[in-house]
């Protein structure tokens, strides 16, 4: 069977971030936790810039994982993560309801920890007809091998993983968008490497030449 995937679009995507708390990030092993930190928040950034639903989403608060981390939580100040006693947030009537309920059917899902809290869910949303879209760059879990092992599960079940990055990218899909191509731009040289390439672009000459192109081909 083929499945054939079509690019994201900012108004038929839900996010859910899953579990960024400081208990689940102490037992990151997988990759480097400030990585993973930096591209949850740029992930969280960008879904507010493109005004994408976000579901905030945390277990076990009070005993033992902690409140969302603030560099998340200040992303949005006003909105109370959904708190959960289940593993697989699928399973928590909130988390469902809150995921269901805009009627969207892609969701980007990102967490702590993979092979659990990101991949329990990625399976159950799919089988109900779901398309879910993983960065996996915005994902750890306490080994390697089990990072590897959840992603490999998920994309069987027919998860698409992605770069935080890329899916920003798909949201935004050109320059020409000016409403969020300055917020892009600010995410960019926040959180990744083309911020350096950025901010030469801004000094340089060469924006204004590619402000007119944008201006250009919007009015074609």
């Amino acid at each position: 069977m083929i499945i054939r995937q079509c690019l994201l679009t900012p108004r038929e995507s839900v996010v859910a971030l899953i579990d960024y708390q400081p208990q689940m990030f102490f037992a990151v092993g997988s990759q480097d936790r400030h990585v993973v930190l930096n591209n949850a928040v740029a992930l969280a950034k960008a879904a507010k810039l493109f005004d994408v639903p976000v579901i905030l989403t945390t277990a076990a608060t009070k005993t033992f994982g902690g409140d969302m981390l603030p560099e998340i939580q200040a992303i949005f100040p006003d909105q109370t993560p959904i708190v959960r006693t289940t593993m697989n947030s699928w399973e928590d009537a909130n988390f469902r309801f809150a995921a269901t309920n805009f009627g969207r059917k892609k969701l980007v899902i990102a967490g702590l920890w993979t092979e659990i809290c990101v991949c329990f869910p990625t399976v159950d949303a799919i089988a109900e007809g779901y398309d879910v879209h993983f960065p996996t760059d915005a994902c750890g879990d306490v080994t390697t091998e089990a990072h590897e092992r959840a992603i490999q599960r998920a994309v069987q079940a027919g998860a698409v993983p992605m770069t935080t990055l890329q899916v920003m990218f798909e949201w935004q899909r050109d320059w020409a968008r000016e409403e969020t191509y300055a917020g892009c731009m600010e995410i960019l040289s926040a959180h990744a490497a083309n911020g350096i390439g950025a901010h030469y672009a801004h000094a340089a000459p060469g924006e204004q030449a590619r402000k007119e192109d944008a201006a250009s081909g919007a009015s074609r």
